[in-house]
C-alpha cells in the first residue's frame, strides 16, 4: 500500500463528515432562500473552512506521491474541483467535489460494493443536481424551475434519460448541470445493465458449479455402496473358509 492510499484510509471518515457538514452549508440557503444574513454568514464561513480542509486533504496527498506532477495529471479532476470553486461563477462545481469526496469514502469502503455504490451514487447524484440547477436558475426571471420539487422532479427525469421537457434549465449554469447529469445517467444504466449481466452470469456458473457437484456426490456414493458391498461379500467367503467349508473356492 503506497503512502497516498495509507492518507486515504485514515481520513476516510473525517473528510465524510466533512462532506456532509459541506452539503448542508450548501444546501441549506438554496433550500431556505430567506435565510437570516447572519446564519447565512456562518454557513458560507463553515463551507469556506470545509473548502480548505479539502485543499489541504490534496495537498497533502500531492505531497506524499512518489512522483508529483504524473499525480497531478492523474488527478486532474481533484485539482479542477479544488480550485475552480474558488470562482464565484462556478460555484456550482462544489457539489461535484463533494461527491467525488463521497465517492472516494466509500469507494474504499466494503459497503462499497458495486450495486450498493451505484444506488448510492444515483441517489447522490438526483440530490446534488435538484441542489445545484434550483441554485443556478432561481435568480433568472425566465426560469420554471422555482422550488425544490420541481428541481428534484427535472432532475429525476434528466438522470434516467426520460426528459418529459415540462421542467428544463433556462441558465447557462442550469444548462451545464443538465449535461453533466444526463453524461452521469448513462454511466448510472450501463452500469446497472453491466452489474445485472454479471450477476446472471454469476448465477449460471453457480448453478452449473452446484449440479456438477452434486453429479460427482453422487457418484461418490455410487462407488461407496459398491465398495462396501465388496467387502461384505469378501468377508463372507472369509468366514467360510475359516469355517472349512467345501463349497467355498481356494
Amino acid at each position: 500500500m503506497t503512502r497516498v492510499e495509507q492518507w486515504e484510509r485514515r481520513t476516510e471518515v473525517p473528510l465524510l463528515l466533512l462532506a456532509l457538514a459541506f452539503l448542508a452549508a450548501y444546501a441549506w440557503p438554496v433550500l431556505d432562500p430567506g435565510l437570516h444574513p447572519t446564519l447565512e454568514n456562518g454557513l458560507q464561513a463553515l463551507s469556506w473552512a470545509v473548502w480548505g480542509a479539502f485543499l489541504v486533504d490534496f495537498g497533502v496527498r500531492v505531497s506524499l506521491a512518489e512522483q508529483r506532477g504524473r499525480y497531478v495529471l492523474r488527478h486532474w479532476y481533484d485539482v479542477a474541483l479544488v480550485v475552480l470553486p474558488m470562482l464565484r461563477p462556478l460555484r456550482l462545481l462544489r457539489a461535484l467535489a463533494v461527491a467525488r469526496i463521497l465517492g472516494r469514502t466509500f469507494a474504499h469502503n466494503r459497503a462499497g460494493r458495486v450495486t450498493v455504490y451505484v444506488i448510492g451514487a444515483t441517489v447522490a447524484t438526483i440530490g446534488l443536481g435538484a441542489l445545484a440547477v434550483l441554485d443556478a436558475e432561481r435568480a433568472d426571471p425566465h426560469a420554471n424551475i422555482t422550488t425544490f420539487g420541481d428541481a428534484l422532479w427535472w432532475a429525476v427525469t434528466t438522470v434516467t434519460t426520460v426528459g418529459y421537457g415540462d421542467f428544463y434549465p433556462v441558465s447557462t449554469g442550469g444548462r451545464l448541470i443538465a449535461v453533466v447529469l444526463m453524461l452521469v445517467g448513462i454511466a448510472l444504466l450501463g452500469s446497472i445493465t453491466a452489474t445485472i449481466a454479471s450477476w446472471l452470469v454469476a448465477s449460471a456458473a453457480e448453478a452449473e458449479e452446484e449440479e456438477m457437484e452434486q453429479a460427482v456426490d453422487e457418484s461418490t456414493a455410487a462407488v461407496l455402496a459398491a465398495l462396501d458391498d465388496l467387502r461384505r461379500q469378501v468377508a463372507a467367503l472369509e468366514s467360510r473358509l475359516d469355517a472349512g467349508d467345501p463349497a467355498a473356492p481356494d
